[in-house]
């Protein structure tokens, strides 16, 4: 979790909600809304960049999407393969790390490569974690945990009793990263819909009326600002808070 004192979030964790609506109240396919939505998704990722986060996870395709017109899905993987193609080199040369995490399996042989060859080229830069969830869900994330630690009980490498919170966490899709301090929900709903279930469960949350493609920087900073202003007490009280920062 979160450094208790911490002014500005190091992990900010975003659902781009309402491509399809912004399409819609122009009178455009919902197509021309994810088209617009990977516009924004470029301009957070520079401005997150500049204010040096730690990491960005941004929601990109869940599990549940697959459900949607096949028309509609065969798009989005094609969008998807395309801001690879264009996107991979540019996190390159500003030093981003490009993380994507979710059941690549359902994926083309192409995209899965694209994925790959995007994600080695990254690997080795020190700059803010982009984290793109692609059929994720926080429920496989977490049975593909369980699936890991049963096999190691099965072999013996110790008992069931001896599963612990930190096993399990070692174990999900980002355990390497700080979980998300913020999470950001555009688009006017208001539920988290199985996008990271574990590792939010001390984030601070923020959900806006702001459709996707319209969420740019100044969004962000009210978000932020929303999340600088809350008092962050992890199960203490405001006073032990209080002489924890007399005492620091």
């Amino acid at each position: 979790m979160a450094d208790i004192g911490t002014s500005q979030p190091k992990h900010i964790a975003i659902i781009m909600d309402g491509n399809g609506r912004w399409a819609k109240q122009r009178n455009q396919p919902r197509f021309m809304g994810h088209r617009a939505g990977v516009k924004a998704v470029e301009n957070i990722v520079r401005v997150c960049a500049e204010k040096q986060l730690e990491v960005l996870s941004l929601f990109a395709f869940s599990s549940e999407n697959w459900r949607r017109p096949e028309k509609e899905v065969s798009l989005l993987m094609d969008l998807f393969k395309l801001a690879l193609k264009q996107q991979a080199k540019r996190l390159h040369k500003n030093n981003i790390r490009l993380r994507v995490i979710g059941d690549m399996s359902q994926f083309s042989i192409s995209l899965q490569k694209q994925i790959v060859d995007a994600q080695t080229l990254t690997q080795d830069n020190t700059g803010m974690t982009l984290v793109v969830a692609a059929n994720y869900g926080g429920r496989w994330d977490l049975t593909q945990a369980m699936q890991q630690l049963a096999t190691d009980v099965a072999e013996g490498a110790f008992p069931a009793s001896d599963i612990s919170e930190q096993m399990i966490s070692e174990r999900l899709s980002i355990a390497d990263l700080p979980e998300p301090d913020l999470f950001i929900r555009t688009g006017g709903e208001q539920r988290i819909s199985n996008f990271l279930l574990w590792q939010l469960a001390y984030a601070e949350f923020y959900f806006t009326d702001t459709l996707w493609p319209d969420f740019d920087g100044a969004e962000l900073a009210k978000a932020t600002h929303s999340f600088t202003a809350r008092e962050r007490r992890f199960g203490r009280t405001s006073e032990q808070l209080i002489e924890d920062d007399a005492n620091a």
